[in-house]
């Protein structure tokens, strides 16, 4: 427990504290572009709050919303606005006398970047609200992402000028609220919804100009990754705060260690790609004994580094070498929470590493949880473009080009599949149910043929209060072991052939003696049937992120949805929600019954650990989206140069760190467009069944990814460095991830090493060296 807790507050803190006490709250409610429905959930929010018996007012709201939006006024009273012409313009202001008389807990009001009229009290909108937060009223207020002018200036260069603004309110406004909430909305919805505005002519060809598909891609990335930066600001200071070390989990940190000499800008450049690639920040550092005098070309090096560093958005430190390089190399990697270190390729032969050690293992068994990318000496001669962005088929490059039968049957297959969105959050009870159950409802209106397949309510009024007049498949009943198990009724559902189902929890184990064993086959066999399904998951379930979230919660989850399943979606929206609103929402018994509080408040509920997933939800539907715009472009255009393909290979053997070290892989591998293979090679006759066990859930989990699982065998423990340097020069390997050495260093020098024999006779190779999380 910290001793701040116990402190006793200055005279300042304790007025400070008094101070906010008697001011309201402010919440943000962030959006893309128009058309992201931030006046509608503020209205929604706000008729929710008057049901609870809270006096929540409508202080404005913009007058060219759709008609859906319009409806969810519902009883909430308006006070008066103050009208006025802008140059033929008609605007409106907040009438703040009106509002202070009306006194109400909660005020809504739309558009916060907004110039009040010459004259008023405030010069902005934001002055307004802080003035109604300091009369203690609270406040739930829009704006879109751009309206923030640092992200303005990004979004303008990305769209090419076309996202366009007239005011702008400072980063820091986010700062000062007490919740942000970022409505995410993919371009298909946004697209529609352009269609079915009824926005006056003028301003549609205004918005016209940014509603292409891909400036919204690009605005809603953006999106992502600045709420997530901010989420990771947030969650960095309560780590801090609460003393916890090391690599919180929910995002990527990659450190580039160079020194004054030719390969400094390719090892910055590498850890600039790898990044990029895995969604992360970089930090370039170089140590340098104390008092050193610089060469010439040393000092021209550095210019050129930091130069580099600063054109790819890196950090760069020069530090005094105090200690030896491996030890000053992982104290800076933990103190600064790193998970990853990118270095060179050791030029040390086998005699000089048993003498002084190698560096590489020196910094894996001082350090836990940091990854060691070693990059190959090919980096001199391959030049700066290293990482490919996009691969191209050859064979789709000529848009004349008739198609073969095979081909011509896997796009008839597409158009008669039906389509899948998915819904995730970062926790149970962020209301994806509930924004699902909305979705069907709005679709029935128009006339879609909607129904109910598999529906979790977990008791929850407000959800079930949701399902209106959308029509419930009942569940099939199972017989198990003496009782009866409820599932859905898959065969029901395709018999009664609906054009969409909403199924929930996507990732769910099925009851034994189902047809299926996981609820994610269920959907793919209705999907085959032409059904399209729109479904909901948690961040925690996805495949290749169970390591990462077993690292912020400590919990491995056994759920889990292939990686490719969400790949193929037509459709990925995340539904975001401050971790504090949603412990607000687990005391109110909104989420859990009432036994249950306590005991998830203090386990998976720890603000800790919803602000990691927060952030790792953010980052990871960036990336998703990041993924889709890239394939956009490929079917566009052409964009070079392309380098060939890249091939992952990963050396795995039977223990636990194996299946980390695949879903490592896969990661770099998808991001990397590249073909992955996972090897095990068999060097003793008879496997136990254990082992044999092992052996399966690797090739399983492998093949569940995506990759190719290959065995080799061999009779001589000795020969399975040569098995594997075999195979992986056949496979014109680009890239080898192997796993932490668990020998002492006294056994390596004894017997040998496999990693050190590997990184000594792969240089030419880029090696991921994963550390082992259960080593001490």
């Amino acid at each position: 427990m910290s001793d701040r807790q116990f402190r006793r507050k200055t005279p300042e803190e304790l007025l400070e504290s008094i101070q906010k006490i008697k001011k309201g709250r402010l919440k943000i409610i962030l959006g893309t572009v128009s058309g992201s429905g931030k006046t509608y959930h503020m209205l929604q929010e706000g008729n929710v709050l008057k049901e609870r018996g809270i006096d929540a007012v409508i202080g404005l709201i913009s007058e060219r919303n759709r008609q859906n939006t319009i409806d969810q006024i519902g009883c909430l009273d308006k006070v008066s606005t103050i009208i006025w012409d802008d140059g033929g313009t008609i605007k409106q202001d907040l009438d703040l006398e009106a509002i202070l008389a009306r006194n109400p807990e909660v005020v809504l009001i739309d558009s916060l970047a907004h110039q009040n009229r010459p004259g008023a009290m405030f010069q902005t909108r934001l002055e307004d609200i802080h003035y109604l937060i300091s009369k203690n009223i609270s406040v739930i207020t829009t704006m879109n992402i751009y309206e923030i002018k640092e992200v303005y200036d990004e979004a303008a260069k990305l769209t090419d000028g076309k996202v366009e603004g007239s005011f702008f309110v400072p980063e820091e406004t986010l700062a000062l609220a007490n919740e942000v909430k970022l409505l995410d909305v993919s371009p298909e919805v946004i697209l529609q919804r352009s269609k079915e505005d009824f926005y006056n002519n003028d301003e549609s060809q205004k918005r016209n100009q940014i509603f292409h598909k891909s400036n919204l891609a690009v605005l809603r990335e953006l999106a992502l990754r600045f709420i997530a930066s901010e989420v990771n600001d947030e969650l960095d200071e309560y780590r801090e705060k609460h003393g916890i070390v090391g690599p919180s989990g929910a995002s990527e940190k990659i450190l580039v260690t160079v020194q004054y000499h030719w390969n400094g800008s390719i090892l910055v450049r590498r850890g600039q790609q790898i990044s990029k690639r895995l969604g992360g920040d970089l930090q370039v550092v170089c140590f340098q004994p104390t008092n050193k005098k610089f060469t010439n070309d040393e000092l021209t090096f550095k210019r050129s580094i930091i130069k580099l560093v600063e054109k790819v958005g890196g950090k760069f430190e020069e530090l005094p070498l105090n200690n030896s390089i491996a030890s000053e190399i992982v104290d800076y990697s933990i103190r600064n929470n790193m998970t990853s270190i990118v270095l060179g390729q050791s030029k040390r032969t086998r005699w000089e590493e048993i003498v002084n050690g190698s560096i590489v293992n020196k910094i894996l068994r001082k350090s836990k949880n940091i990854d060691v990318f070693i990059v190959a000496d090919r980096a001199e001669k391959a030049g700066e473009r290293v990482i490919p962005t996009m691969q191209i088929n050859k064979e789709t490059m000529d848009p004349y080009r008739r198609l073969s039968p095979k081909e011509l049957e896997n796009e008839i297959y597409k158009i008669k599949r039906g389509t899948l969105k998915v819904y995730i959050g970062a926790a149970p009870g962020v209301g994806k149910t509930y924004t699902m159950l909305r979705e069907g409802n709005e679709l029935k209106k128009k006339g879609i043929d909607i129904i109910i397949g598999l529906l979790e309510t977990h008791g929850r009024k407000e959800t079930l209060e949701k399902v209106g007049d959308l029509d419930i498949i009942p569940r099939k009943v199972i017989p198990y072991k003496g009782t009866k198990l409820e599932e859905m009724d898959t065969e029901a559902i395709i018999q009664r052939n609906p054009e969409v189902v909403l199924i929930d929890e996507l990732a769910h184990t099925n009851v034994p003696k189902s047809k299926f064993t996981k609820r994610y086959m269920d959907v793919e066999e209705i999907l085959e049937a032409g059904i399209s399904v729109i479904s909901t998951m948690n961040i925690q379930h996805i495949e290749s992120l169970n390591d990462s979230v077993e690292q912020i919660t400590g919990v491995r989850v056994r759920e889990t949805v292939p990686d490719n399943v969400l790949r193929d979606a037509t459709e990925i929206e995340l539904i975001d929600i401050s971790p504090k609103a949603l412990r607000e929402r687990m005391r109110e018994g909104r989420i859990y019954a009432q036994v249950k509080i306590e005991q998830s408040l203090n386990n998976f509920f720890k603000t800790g650990n919803l602000i990691a997933l927060r952030e790792l939800a953010l980052r990871e539907v960036a990336d998703d989206v990041d993924e889709r715009l890239e394939a956009w472009e490929r079917d566009l255009t052409l964009r070079g140069p392309w380098r060939q393909a890249e091939i992952i290979f990963v050396c795995v053997n039977l223990k636990s760190n194996s299946e980390r070290l695949i879903r490592r892989g896969f990661r770099l591998a998808y991001r990397l467009k590249a073909k992955f293979y996972v090897a095990y090679v068999k060097e003793h006759d008879k496997l136990s069944e254990e082992e044999q066990l092992s052996l399966k859930k690797i090739k399983e989990l492998t093949e569940r990814l995506g990759g190719s699982f290959e065995l080799y065998e061999t009779t001589d423990r000795r020969h399975v460095f040569i098995e594997l340097v075999k195979n992986i020069i056949d496979k014109k390997t680009t890239h080898v991830i192997i796993g932490q050495s668990a020998r002492t260093r006294w056994k390596e020098i004894k017997t040998g090493s496999i990693v050190q024999k590997l990184l000594r006779e792969l240089r030419h190779l880029d090696v991921l060296v994963v550390a082992d999380q259960s080593l001490k």
